[in-house]
């Protein structure tokens, strides 16, 4: 899936879950141009099995941002272009066919962070940090992260983070919730590869919905986000797969609440 002499970006499929790594160890896994075009391209082009995504990033870390050393002169209109191509490849992480579980350790930093917050389950291990350098570099967040950092941790944490350079530890992060879990070193993914198969499980439709639709009726107005949510669980219900799911749990066949945990 690779379009460069040295790999970026590597995928490996089993159980229907799809573990994408980014392959930029010496970088610490830092985004360039290329990378963000591969990452577009491989959730556009998962394979008709895969139910569920988990993405990491090899070595110590996940993703330490933008690779300033590829930063470009743009003007402004190439600015806006260079962000907006951002924007799509994150888009297609989020609102994608399925959904991803990013495993989090070392640098989880600018747009590594950007990056994170556009997966919808995220497993941290201790060596995690947060951070938001580009107010110290003279820059500002441009893969999404005003739009989607904010609904996790609250506009004025982000603005701190922004204008101080504050890091956040694994366990700050945690309590903030950008992560959803917290394993021990080295943990992160077997955890997030647990999770993903048993997300891989569910009626592919149920997790659409919950991609797609759960986050546009969280920014409605309550009126309009009651209206969606009836016809969300119209629609899910009215799914074959759904149909069968209800009858095995009335027949005894499926599992009990809890009995996953």
């Amino acid at each position: 899936m690779s379009t460069s002499s040295e790999p970026q970006l590597a995928i490996e499929i089993a159980d229907h879950v799809a573990t994408i790594r980014i392959a930029r160890p010496a970088k610490r896994n830092a985004l360039s141009d290329k990378l963000v075009a591969q990452l577009k391209r491989s959730f556009e082009e998962l394979p008709a099995e895969v139910n569920a995504v988990v993405l990491h990033g090899e070595g110590d870390h996940f993703c330490a941002g933008l690779d300033l050393s590829e930063l470009k002169d743009h003007d402004v209109f190439g600015g806006i272009e260079h962000s907006r191509m951002w924007h799509s490849a994150f888009e297609r992480v989020q609102f994608g066919r399925v959904p991803v579980v990013s495993v989090l350790c070392g640098a989880v930093v600018g747009g590594g962070l950007e990056l994170a917050c556009s997966t919808h389950v995220r497993v941290a291990e201790p060596s995690a940090f947060y951070a938001l350098p580009e107010g110290q570099r003279g820059l500002f967040v441009g893969g999404g992260g005003s739009v989607r950092i904010p609904r996790i941790i609250g506009f004025s944490r982000m603005t701190d983070l922004m204008l101080t350079g504050r890091v956040l530890t694994a366990d700050e992060g945690q309590q903030l919730g950008l992560s959803h879990y917290l394993v021990g070193p080295g943990e992160g993914l077997a955890r997030a590869q647990e999770l993903a198969r048993r997300i891989a499980t569910n009626a592919p439709l149920s997790n659409y919905a919950v991609m797609h639709a759960l986050p546009r009726i969280a920014s409605q107005p309550m009126e309009d986000g009651f209206f969606m949510e009836a016809l969300m669980a119209a629609i899910t219900q009215g799914d074959p797969a759904a149909k069968e799911r209800m009858r095995a749990f009335l027949e005894k066949r499926a599992s009990k609440v809890g009995d996953q945990r």
